[in-house]
């Protein structure tokens, strides 16, 4: 049986979170199983409380050379993924995008069918051959069909193979996207089972171990997918038992650090993976801060790791960070955090001093705490 500190700690070192790695902004993001890219900040921020000595302008040049992609996929939101992932990623997720989109009101109040849909995205792709902003791509639709854009294109944008385009600074994206064409055939997930399969086991080498309801929870799938991928690999996995009595999965010899390993302290951006891969959450955040962190309107504030757990949430104030604990810290743990802090308010200077300035709302509520401006 594992220990919760135990599941801690395999999680911490395949996350890159035990130490930062010297590899490329490309290995990283394929072992970790991609990034959330929700803001534009955030995958910067993730690799660069991962990667030693990381340079923004690699992972710019890996966007603009789409060997790291943007695009819709795990639980139906904006991923960066290793461009070599992301078909069996785009597969996979076929099902859960199209379901989601082709059966929900705003589509189906536009008057098109599904088949209408599938027949529209090959002509998509090839107007979307360079990128198109979504004006563009709004207007072309209307142009073609004649009716309201907004709902055909809310669906399509999600489960057409299309990625996002560089649209310029700070970040390699703004606000406003651009879209382009992936490369990718149309698909309507013939072979998203199979995809499945690849992506349980990938996730299990960024993740694991893991159980069924975390895999479903990871890529948002149902329950009985989720577990029919893992059947169907079960062959090639090691089975262990979670400190409730679950049943978890893993790949044999994956890390799994003693629990009793050391977790430096460290500053995680906004909708970071390491918080939204598990239906179980308290490998990572103790259950009493979960509601704080992740907001009722999906929102998932940057956090303080301390000793490899949720301790609080930090945002950027005059130019400085502005750490909320949730509890009192150690010394050390203090030290810790305002180096790391130093670091990134460095990173921030010479790209947006104020990242996330727009979700400053949630702090209107926080708890009791203390706060420190940091370094």
């Amino acid at each position: 049986m594992l220990s919760l500190r135990r599941l801690n700690r395999s999680t911490l070192a395949r996350q890159f979170l035990l130490g930062r790695e010297a590899v490329d902004v490309g290995e990283a993001v394929r072992r970790v199983v991609g990034l959330q890219a929700q803001h534009p900040a955030s995958p910067y921020l993730a690799l660069w409380t991962r990667i030693a000595g990381f340079d923004p302008a690699d992972l710019d040049a890996a966007f603009a050379e789409r060997k790291i992609v943007k695009a819709t996929l795990m639980r139906i939101t904006l991923h960066a993924v290793h461009a070599d992932d992301h078909p069996c990623f785009h597969e996979a997720m076929q099902p859960t995008l199209r379901g989601s989109r082709l059966g929900d009101r705003r589509f189906t109040g536009s008057g098109l069918t599904v088949a209408d849909a599938d027949a529209l995205v090959g002509d998509l792709l090839a107007f979307a051959d360079r990128p198109r902003s979504t004006a563009e791509l709004r207007a072309w639709i209307e142009q073609r069909l004649g009716v309201p854009p907004e709902g055909v294109w809310w669906a399509l944008k999600s489960f057409a193979p299309l990625v996002h385009a560089p649209t310029g600074p700070p970040w390699s994206f703004g606000l406003r996207p651009a879209y382009v064409a992936s490369g990718l055939p149309p698909t309507r997930g013939a072979g998203a089972e199979q995809a499945l399969q690849t992506l349980v086991l990938r996730y299990l080498e960024g993740y694991g171990p893991a159980s069924a309801l975390d895999v479903a929870q990871f890529a948002l799938v149902p329950r009985k997918r989720a577990r029919a991928a893992l059947d169907a690999v079960a062959d090639r996995l090691e089975r262990l038992t979670g400190p409730d009595g679950s049943e978890l999965f893993d790949l044999p010899g994956a890390p799994r650090p003693a629990e009793d390993t050391p977790a430096p302290a460290r500053l995680l951006p906004m909708w970071d993976n390491v918080l939204l891969a598990y239906a179980d959450r308290s490998r990572v955040i103790p259950p009493e801060y979960r509601p704080i962190v992740i907001r009722r309107n999906g929102d998932v504030l940057p956090t303080l790791l301390v000793d490899g757990h949720v301790a609080g949430v930090w945002r950027v104030a005059d130019g400085r960070i502005e750490a909320t604990a949730f509890h009192p810290l150690p010394g050390r743990a203090w030290d810790e955090l305002a180096a790391e802090a130093e670091a990134l308010t460095a990173l921030l200077a010479g790209r947006d001093p104020a990242a996330y300035r727009r979700y400053d709302h949630w702090w209107s509520d926080m708890p009791a705490a203390e706060v420190r401006m940091l370094p």
